[in-house]
């Protein structure tokens, strides 16, 4: 017969407290792979669909130009909609702002 291992509540405890501070960690860390994905999304969904419609009318009206006209135009629609959502703008790593940083090391400065 197997023999059933017995556990103590305060190691499930500990167990579960570890589990969640890496979870908590975890979650802060992964805003920048989220939103490459995302704008990855866009722009190829867009080039897809895009692309779809001008073979549509390359078909339609005998031309073979505008599927090409409809993933550049795909291409640019999805980077555009990725800007407009915020998912472009420069982040630093550690989750601090760029007034936090300190003066700018242009040494262009308005101190006197």
């Amino acid at each position: 017969m197997f023999r059933r291992k017995r556990s103590s509540k305060a190691t499930l405890t500990a167990g579960s407290k570890a589990a969640g501070t890496a979870d908590a960690a975890g979650d802060g860390n992964d805003g920048g792979y989220n939103a490459g994905i995302a704008v990855f999304s866009y722009i190829i969904g867009g080039i897809i669909v895009w692309s779809l419609i001008g073979w549509g009318l390359d078909n339609l009206w005998g031309t073979r130009w505008i599927v090409l006209l409809g993933a550049l135009l795909g291409a640019a629609g999805g980077f555009y909609l990725s800007h407009m959502h915020g998912l472009t703008s420069q982040r630093s790593s550690s989750g601090e702002s760029n007034a936090d940083s300190g003066p700018s090391k242009d040494g262009d400065s308005n101190a006197k």
